[in-house]
C-alpha cells in the first residue's frame, strides 16, 4: 500500500507547431492517504479519466508533480509504478479460462506456478469465484466479468489500485450489487484506490472521500458528507445531489450579488412564505417531488421541493408557500460561484 501526492498536475494538448494549447487539467493537489477510498466524480469531459491515466503512466504529465508511496513517477513506465488497474471494458482474454485470466500477468512476471495457485485461490475467494475460475469469460455474466478483471488486479499485489468507470456496462441492480462487493473487496484488502465514475451515487457510496471534477479544475476534496452538507461552489452543490440543490438569485433578504442555495428536503410547504406555482408533481413511492416556478423577482427559476408520500399533492397550477430551514441555507458568490 501507499499514498499519492499531486502536486500542481497540470495537462496540456498542443497543436500543430505548439502553436495552440488545450489545457484540460488545470493545477490539481491532493494528498491521498495510505489505504484511502478516493472517488474522482463529474461529467463527461471534465478531466477526470485523464487525471488518473496520468497517476497511472499512460498519459504524460505537462506539468506538476505525482508520487506513490513517497517516489516521484512522472517519468516511470505505468509497469514500474506498482499500481494495478481494472476498466470499464474488462479486456479479458475470451479464449482464456478465469484462472488463466488472473494468472496470466503473473506468469508473464515468472511468479512460481505455486505462488501463482495460492494468489488466484485466494483473490477468487474473496470475490466468490472458485466455482467459476475453469469457465471461459463468454460463459459469464457482466457483473462475473468485472469480478474477474478485478481479481486479476489484486492478484498482482499492487500498491495502488486504479479503476476507470468499472460499472458503466452494468445494468441498475447488478451495478449497486458491484458496489457493495468493492466496498468488501477494499475493507479486506485496504489498498489505496482511485475510482473514476461520473455516477453521483457511486461517488457518494463508495467514497471516504471524493475529488469533484468540471472542466479540469478540482472544484472540491472532502468526504462524501462535506461535499453534501457544504459544497464549496454552485457547481458542486448541483452535481451533487438528486435532484439538485435550488439556486435562487433573487431570494428575499439576500445581499446583491449572492446566490442563496437550499436542498429540496429542506423547504417545507407553508402557510405562507416564498410564492411558487406548481409546475409538476412526481411520485417516487416513498417520496413526492413537487416543482414550482419561483413567483418573486425576474427569471422565474424552478424551485423543487421534495415531500414524503403522506404529505397531499398540490394541484398543478396552483399557488403555493415554501420556507426554507434557516439552518440549511446557503449563499454563494454569484459571479464567481463560490460560497460564501
Amino acid at each position: 500500500m501507499a499514498s499519492i501526492t499531486l502536486k500542481n498536475v497540470v495537462k496540456c494538448y498542443y497543436g500543430i507547431g505548439r502553436k495552440t494549447v488545450n489545457k484540460v487539467i488545470h493545477g490539481v493537489n491532493a494528498e491521498i492517504a495510505d489505504g484511502e477510498f478516493i472517488v474522482i466524480v463529474g461529467p463527461s469531459g471534465c478531466g477526470k479519466s485523464t487525471l488518473l491515466r496520468m497517476v497511472a503512466g499512460l498519459e504524460e504529465i505537462t506539468e506538476g508533480q505525482i508520487s506513490i508511496g513517497g517516489r516521484v513517477v512522472n517519468d516511470l513506465e505505468p509497469s514500474e509504478r506498482d499500481i494495478a488497474m481494472v476498466f470499464q471494458n474488462y479486456a479479458l482474454y475470451p479464449h482464456m479460462s478465469v484462472f488463466d485470466n488472473m494468472a496470466y500477468g503473473l506468469k508473464i512476471a515468472k511468479v512460481p506456478m505455486e505462488e501463482i495457485r495460492q494468489r488466484v485461490d485466494k483473490a477468487a475467494k474473496i470475490l466468490e469465484l472458485g466455482p467459476y475460475l475453469a469457465r471461459k469469460p463468454r460463459e459469464l455474466s457482466g457483473g462475473q466479468r468485472q469480478r474477474v478483471a478485478m481479481g486479476r488486479a489484486i492478484v498482482r499485489q499492487p500498491q495502488v489500485f486504479l479503476f476507470d468507470e468499472p460499472l458503466s456496462n452494468l445494468d441498475a441492480k447488478l451495478r449497486a450489487h458491484t458496489r457493495l462487493e468493492i466496498q468488501k473487496l477494499h475493507r479486506e484488502l485496504g489498498i489505496t484506490s482511485l475510482f473514476v465514475t461520473h455516477d453521483q451515487v457511486e461517488a457518494m457510496t463508495l467514497a471516504q472521500r471524493m475529488i469533484v471534477m468540471n472542466a479540469g479544475v478540482m472544484e472540491q476534496f472532502g468526504t462524501p458528507e462535506e461535499v453534501y452538507a457544504r459544497p464549496a461552489t454552485t457547481f458542486v452543490a448541483t452535481f451533487i445531489g438528486s435532484p439538485p440543490m435550488n439556486l435562487i438569485r433573487n431570494a428575499p433578504d439576500a445581499e446583491p450579488g449572492v446566490t442563496v442555495g437550499v436542498r429540496p428536503e429542506h423547504l417545507d410547504i407553508t402557510p405562507d412564505g416564498w410564492a411558487l406555482t406548481v409546475n409538476a408533481l412526481e411520485t417516487l413511492g416513498a417520496e413526492r417531488l413537487v416543482y414550482g416556478r419561483w413567483q418573486h423577482g425576474e427569471g422565474g427559476e424552478l424551485v423543487i421541493i421534495r415531500t414524503d408520500e403522506g404529505f397531499p399533492a398540490p394541484a398543478l397550477g396552483s399557488t403555493i408557500h415554501v420556507t426554507p430551514r434557516p439552518d440549511r441555507l446557503h449563499h454563494f458568490d454569484t459571479a464567481t460561484g463560490k460560497r460564501r
